[in-house]
């Protein structure tokens, strides 16, 4: 008789319905080997849209944007020029949540910690994800990208540190890996997916499923009054009043520094039990 491979060195059982369990343990084994082995502690988190451009590259599509069409003063032309200005103003938010990302890694390389300490993290793709990465690297830091893979989209940013970016399939194990590790968000403006991964802390934070509680940083107030009342909820009772201080909204990264350092040094850099004091490395981030 002809050997047979072992079970978990045969792709066609790995990649089969009954091997599913197989896989979402891989996807949580195989990123926390990498963590512990680069000494990763915990992070803070960037979430923004995807879509929003550096100043430069927002500038030189502008540019070729007139040079193409000249000055057409039909309707489309002017819908089109609408979005090419609207998309120089966004890119404030890329250069800083940039800075914003440079600063907290230059402080965090500061610390005295035998762990790396709230590492900049994205979800790894373009817009306020790369302007954080690119930001923590260029700070000399540390920077994480959890990157999704799915079919038709844009592959990760140049600017993830190379041992730190990482695929995944499943959108749960993804979220599993943001909450895990995080110690503070910062919410850039952004679509759906930003929205969801905002209230997807949001409800964690609420419900105490977290250790601690992950400060949230709502950047932009232009945008997210427009869009996001949450009094109301609390106005009628389907949330707490004090569910409301969750959420800190700036305009300035000067803002966001001063409150994300603040938090971050007396809710994570001082132990609250000798436990948490003696407790090393990644398990120290969650029960």
């Amino acid at each position: 008789m002809h050997s047979q491979p072992l079970a978990y060195l045969m792709p066609e059982f790995l990649e089969s319905e009954e091997a599913r369990p197989i896989r979402l343990l891989a996807e949580y084994l195989e990123p926390l080997r990498r963590f512990e082995a680069q000494k990763i502690q915990d992070t803070v988190v960037f979430f923004g849209s995807a879509r929003t451009r550096s100043r430069q590259c927002a500038e030189q599509a502008l540019a070729a944007f007139h040079e193409h069409h000249g000055s057409d003063p039909d309707e489309a032309f002017q819908a089109e020029r609408t979005r090419a200005d609207r998309a120089i103003a966004w890119s404030r938010y890329y250069e800083d949540a940039r800075e914003l990302a440079r600063r907290l890694t230059r402080w965090s390389l500061g610390l005295d910690a035998a762990q790396h300490r709230f590492v900049v993290c994205s979800g790894g793709g373009p817009g306020i994800m790369e302007a954080a990465n690119r930001g923590a690297r260029e700070a000399g830091g540390k920077t994480i990208g959890l990157n999704i893979r799915l079919p038709f989209e844009q592959g990760p940013n140049p600017y993830i540190s190379r041992d730190l970016h990482f695929e995944f399939h499943y959108f749960f194990m993804r979220k599993f890996w943001f909450a895990y590790l995080a110690k503070a968000l910062v919410i850039f403006p952004g679509g759906f997916g930003t929205l969801d991964e905002l209230f997807e802390i949001l409800t964690l934070s609420q419900t105490e499923k977290l250790s601690k509680q992950i400060d949230i940083v709502l950047y932009g107030t232009s945008y997210w009054d427009s869009i996001l009342q949450l009094e109301p909820m609390a106005e009628w009772g389907a949330i707490s009043p004090q569910d409301l201080a969750l959420i800190h909204r700036v305009d300035t990264v000067d803002a966001a520094f001063a409150i994300l350092t603040k938090n971050l040094v007396e809710k994570h850099l001082m132990p609250q039990t000798p436990q948490e004091a003696k407790a090393p490395g990644i398990a120290r981030t969650r029960a």
